[in-house]
């Protein structure tokens, strides 16, 4: 799957497959795109745990992370 990386403030990074980014939360806006990357649930990317990441892109639509620490869940 591709997927876009987005840095928020601090140490805050938003994944997702919108490549504006535009379901973000805005609370952590202004977000600033980084990269976008091939996300498979098997293999590793830096800083991401896929798997985590597959599953929040399932359900919520997005990944967050602050200081490389899951918080998707905290902001629903």
């Amino acid at each position: 799957m591709l997927v876009h990386v987005f840095r928020g403030p601090g140490r805050v990074f938003g994944v997702t497959a919108d490549k504006a980014g535009a379901n973000l939360p805005e609370r952590f806006a202004p977000w600033t795109y980084l990269k976008s990357a091939e996300l498979d649930r098997e293999r590793a990317m830096p800083g991401i745990d896929s798997r985590e990441c597959c599953d929040d892109l399932a359900e919520y639509g997005f990944h967050i992370t602050d200081a490389h620490v899951r918080i998707t869940d905290q902001l629903t």
